[in-house]
């Protein structure tokens, strides 16, 4: 789950400075169509923020197995 959710990640983060990238040359460019690459940049930030559910449910699944744990070598 989390090397998914990395992977999610780094792929949302690269696609945002690709397009970050794109529009920076908006200038010398006739091809960046700005409309597009907004469009990009939200749906690279919605994956982002996705990816970070993820880590963080699979950070209190991690927590609760713990205290699990920690319960049944008490008893």
């Amino acid at each position: 789950m989390l090397s998914t959710a990395r992977t999610g990640l780094l792929a949302a983060g690269d696609r945002f400075a690709a397009s970050a990238s794109r529009v920076s040359r908006m200038g010398v460019d006739a091809d960046v169509d700005l409309t597009r690459e907004t469009v990009e940049m939200v749906e690279a930030k919605h994956a982002f923020a996705a990816n970070v559910q993820v880590v963080k449910i699979a950070d209190e699944m991690w927590r609760s197995l713990l205290e699990v744990q920690v319960r049944s070598t008490d008893r």
